[in-house]
């Protein structure tokens, strides 16, 4: 399978922090084995999951911010022409879709009143006019680290966020650097476990 090592494209991206668009609170869930020792150390080399396009712009952008982080974590770029111990397979889904209304657009209100001069009851209707929901994109990271003679997964993690369908992160990898710095804080993790990260 080849494995384009894509860590050196990711020094671009260390240079232009103040263009990492905000994305809001990034949901992360990482799975790993008890033995961490191999973790962290090593050279690997970063490519695409099954079924993504290497190639691809988009793809080449969350590889990069990918393989920076993993860099920033100790791992080492494999020398040309040689198969690193590990690897990091990438792959990016998204899916849009629209959140169910709280509650039908019409509502009723009731009220009473009672006093020395009598008594009353009042009926209120309100009427939402404000639309259905707006259509949400989620985008999902998910990285598996695996040794590469063995085919085994020693690492594997998800991070996710959701954005509304017209905002410029829907569509683009403007998100990357910060889904891939919300996906490796405080790695391996504690595995089974879903944080948010702001």
């Amino acid at each position: 399978m080849k494995s384009p090592s894509v860590i050196a494209a990711a020094l671009g991206l260390a240079a232009l922090p103040g263009c990492v668009a905000p994305v809001g609170p990034v949901e992360v869930t990482r799975f790993h084995l008890p033995e961490l020792a191999t973790l962290g150390r090593g050279a690997i080399a970063v490519g695409p999951a099954a079924g993504m396009q290497g190639e691809s712009l988009e793809f080449r952008s969350y590889a990069s911010a990918v393989a920076r982080q993993l860099t920033l974590l100790g791992y080492s770029e494999p020398a040309t022409g040689t198969a690193s111990p590990q690897i990091a397979l990438v792959r990016i889904e998204r899916q849009t879709f629209r959140p169910e209304r709280r509650r039908g657009p019409l509502s009723v209100g009731v009220g009473g009143s009672a006093g020395n001069y009598g008594s009353g009851v009042g009926l209120g209707i309100g009427l939402d006019l404000s639309g259905p929901p707006p259509e949400q994109v989620e985008t999902l990271l998910g990285v598996t680290i695996k040794q590469r003679a063995s085919g085994k997964a020693l690492w594997e993690g998800k991070a996710t966020f959701t954005v509304r369908a017209a905002s410029p992160l829907a569509s683009t990898q403007l998100g990357a650097a910060k889904l891939a710095e919300a996906l490796f804080k405080g790695f391996p993790g504690s595995s089974g476990e879903t944080i948010l990260v702001q």
